[in-house]
């Protein structure tokens, strides 16, 4: 009598859109129990599933860039996975060419891929010419449709027709046509006035967020409502961009006569439109962060008012001075936070040592290997710990794109307030970088 060789099952499940996943059983679980209950009746074949779900919820299959695919693919390359079953084969891609090299990884790994409503199997010849067939014509079917909602969108926007979406304020939609809102539109021809009279845009948004003045609030055919936010600089210059204020459709840098009636006289969108070239404070805060110099914490930093920072930089007697900037000292005005810059290099500093203090802490990295030691049972605890200890050791000498994907698995968020910081680590941040520094480990054996 012989033993049945195990086989790790991952079950990969994917839906376009969120709606419906809010329900008790939705989906992407109707998809799973299929999936389940197929490599249940497979259990005398030695297959087993992984207790890990791997589920994108409002995903397209025209991509990879999905957050359960990615795990799924680094399982891949570390051993955990034998064979990913899902429903349907365009569940896992609906791109021909994307899943081209998922078979080609699938083969680099010896990973089959299996579907419980087709019967594939991509470990023979004839599988995998079946489903290239099938995956084509779901291609060609995804392209067709979509080249016909963009002929038909560009035909109706050629004619000047509203082709749907949230509606510019100042108008409402009335049976597919743009309609002047007579509060909104008395508005927006004051903003316009005021700037094209005296181009000083901090003093308008101050005063139009003092008088509580909103972005559009409105209601999606779906009866969905969709509340404005305060205004900002950046939502006003969007509004100077228009030219549906002056009764022109625009499509793909391309205006159209539209179908509605202008609300902005034509020689004062003139006069907001000079001021704009001729060196009104539009692009500073947008160009900061543009500096060559890196930004390891950029996305981690927040006030704790919840806004986040992002970088900036300036030059002084050719010195390159960085930081990070908060976004309302951007949007708003320097009044608008109590923080309004950091120094990067000593924030950054800061976050670095609380990071290599855990490092070269054994007992924080030995809990780490031994929460990873179920899935990778021949992981000896003192090589797994050396590995993390050798993060520290060689810190300085990485690129800061690599400084930044560690810091980034293993910090969540950074509070920044007036008496200091507080960092909120990633629940199994250090599982997952433990993972990625075994990882050239198996492909070495691999190979």
């Amino acid at each position: 009598m012989t033993d049945t060789k195990k086989v790790l099952c991952a079950v990969y499940t994917r839906k376009s859109t969120e709606e419906g996943l809010d329900q008790n059983f939705n989906s992407l679980d109707a998809q799973f129990d299929a999936c389940a209950n197929y490599i249940a009746s497979q259990k005398s074949e030695g297959w087993a599933m992984l207790n890990e779900r791997y589920d994108d919820g409002g995903f397209s299959g025209g991509t990879l860039e999905r957050p359960a695919v990615k795990r799924l693919l680094d399982d891949v390359r570390l051993g955990l996975v034998n064979t990913i079953v899902v429903y349907k084969i365009d569940r896992l891609s609906r791109s021909l060419a994307d899943f081209a090299k998922l078979v080609e990884l699938f083969d680099q790994y010896k990973v089959t891929f299996v579907s419980v409503t087709q019967s594939f199997n991509t470990t023979t010849s004839m599988g995998r010419l079946t489903l290239n067939i099938l995956l084509s014509f779901a291609q060609f079917e995804r392209e067709l449709s979509g080249e016909r909602v963009r002929d038909k969108i560009a035909a109706s926007r050629q004619r000047g027709i509203w082709m749907g979406g949230m509606p510019p304020l100042g108008y409402d939609v009335v049976d597919r046509m743009l309609v002047a809102n007579p509060q909104e539109s008395a508005l927006v021809q004051e903003i316009f006035s005021r700037f094209a009279a005296t181009p000083s845009m901090a003093t308008i948004v101050k005063d139009l967020r003092t008088r509580g003045v909103t972005t559009k609030s409105w209601t999606t055919i779906k009866g969905v409502t969709r509340q404005g936010k305060l205004i900002t600089k950046g939502s006003v210059y969007k509004l100077f961009g228009s030219p549906v204020y002056i009764g022109i459709a625009a499509y793909k840098g391309q205006h159209f006569p539209g179908q509605h009636a202008g609300i902005i006289a034509q020689e004062v969108w003139d006069a907001v439109q000079a001021h704009l070239r001729s060196g009104a404070p539009m692009n500073k805060a947008r160009l900061a962060g543009r500096g060559s110099a890196p930004s390891i914490l950029r996305g981690l930093l927040f006030s704790d008012q919840g806004r986040a920072f992002t970088p900036g930089w300036t030059r002084k007697q050719h010195k390159t001075y960085r930081y990070y900037i908060n976004t309302d000292s951007i949007k708003i005005g320097k009044e608008a936070c109590d923080i309004q810059r950091i120094p990067a290099g000593e924030i950054e500093l800061v976050v670095i040592e609380k990071m290599r203090g855990i490092l070269r802490s054994p007992e924080v990295l030995s809990h780490a290997v031994r929460g990873i030691g179920t899935q990778r049972p021949k992981v000896e605890e003192a090589n797994a710990v050396a590995s993390l200890q050798s993060i520290d050791a060689i810190w300085d000498e990485l690129f800061p794109a690599e400084q930044a994907k560690i810091l980034h698995t293993l910090v969540e968020r950074i509070t920044v307030r007036k008496d200091g910081i507080t960092i909120k680590w990633q629940d199994k941040g250090l599982n997952k970088l433990l993972r990625d520094t075994l990882a050239p480990e198996k492909q070495l054996e691999a190979a």
